[in-house]
This record gives C-alpha cells, structure tokens and sequence, in this order.
C-alpha cells in the first residue's frame, strides 16, 4: 500500500495469516492518488478500493479467527473473547506500520505527535490535484519540484514550509532525510499501462522484448537510471487502465 499497490480481490482465501496477500490477479498500481480507486471489473461497489484493504484485512482474519474457536478455548464464549481481542488489535498494528513507512517516505525520522496530520495533509492535496502518487512522493527528495498544479498551489506551500521545519528538528541531515525518502519511494513501478502493453506484446505478437525492458526496469526500481525515464512516465488519457480482471 505504501507503493500505491491494490490487490483487486481481496478475498478471505487471497491472503496468507503472515498478513500478506496472494494469488494475484486484478492487481494494480495507483496513477493518480485516490484512496477509492478501484481496478478490477468485478469490484461494483469498491470493497477491494485502495483505501478499504486495511479493513478488509481485519474482515478476512477475523474469518479465520472463526474457524479457530474450538482451538482456543473448549468454552465458547471464552474462545469468542480470545479471539475478538486479537481481532481488535489490527488497527492500531496497521496504522503502527502505516506511519512507519510514511515517515521513511517523508524522510522523517523518529516520531512527533503531528506527524499523521502531516501526511494526510500531503495525501489530501495530492488527491485534490490528481497528482501521479508515486512521482509526487520521489520528485519531494530532489532539488527542483516539477511545474504541475501540486507544487504551484499555495496550500503546498504551507505545507512545505511545515514538512521542512520537521525535518530540521531532526539530529541527521537534509542530505540524511532525502537518502531514506529515496530508498522508501520507488522512481518505477509496473504501471498498468506498461503492463499492458507488454501483455499485448507477447500474446498479440509473440514479442517479449517488451516484457523484458519492463522486467529490466522494474528490477531496479529505486535506482532512478536514465535508461528507464520512459518508465516513470505517467499514462497519457488514451493510455489509462480502467479496469483488470482475473487470470491476467
């Protein structure tokens, strides 16, 4: 999620108890940041969205948790109370996590009390411009801010001014900060357009050259090499992947 990745379908048998999921198949990367984005054509009502797989997480282990019960506790209401503690703790382990790796993204390190405003205040200036989510976050660890509507809104400014006054009451280094902010934020990813292509290539064509460039690119996706610079691109209108679908 910290890589804008939405699984698709999120079913109780896609994911395994380490908490990870499995069995891909309408997987995707976010292009624009919208916490309800959702990708596979058979989600209608966006209970697999980007934003909801937390608790869709929470919903599957509490399914699992079910078939447990005769294995906590001969006592079934004593087995129901093991089980929903555990349960209820997954929040709290999530957003633990969650602010773990945003911070790595922000290049924050240890932990101030405003820090979970500080990134949903990012987060909701990136959704208000439709900003690209994975280049929003890497262009913030260079010198130069690219010209899109992002970073020329003022609000941006604001927040800026408040991401950079955190960073300086750090101990380490600006240098430091943007090191972690550039090996916590990928430059490329498999985006879903170059995906397709690809696909179309070796199965329209009997061509996997094209696959092979985007394996060679996406097997170093923090390297930020010139050679990839078509790969960090985001899709054009025409070049948009709406939907996925299972068995791809």
């Amino acid at each position: 999620m910290l890589a804008g990745f939405i699984h698709g379908v999120m079913n109780t048998d896609n994911m395994a108890v380490s908490g990870e999921t499995i069995d891909y198949g309408p997987c995707a990367f976010m292009d624009e940041f919208d916490p309800q984005t959702v990708f596979s054509s058979i989600d209608y009502h966006g209970r697999y969205s980007y934003d909801n797989q937390s608790r869709i997480a929470q919903w599957n282990l509490a399914r699992f948790a079910e078939t447990l019960l005769p294995l906590l506790h001969a006592e079934q209401e004593k087995a129901l109370a093991l089980a929903e503690a555990a349960i209820q703790d997954f929040p709290d382990i999530f957003q633990r996590c969650w602010m773990t790796g945003m911070r790595k993204k922000l290049g924050l390190f240890g932990e101030e009390a405003e820090d979970g405003l500080l990134i949903e205040a990012l987060l909701t200036l990136m959704h208000k411009h439709q900003a690209d989510y994975t280049n929003s976050f890497r262009a913030l660890s260079t010198s130069y801010l690219p010209e899109n509507s992002l970073f020329k809104d003022d609000a941006f400014a604001a927040w800026q001014t408040q991401w950079r006054a955190r960073l300086s009451r750090q101990c380490e280094s600006l240098q430091a900060s943007f090191d972690l902010m550039r090996a916590n934020n990928p430059a490329v990813l498999p985006r879903n357009h170059r995906v397709e292509e690809a696909l179309a290539a070796a199965s329209d064509d009997g061509d996997y050259t094209v696959l092979g460039r985007l394996l060679a690119a996406v097997s170093e996706p923090y390297a930020d090499l010139p050679e990839y610079a078509a790969y960090r691109t985001p899709p054009a209108a025409c070049e948009r992947v709406h939907q996925t679908f299972c068995g791809t």
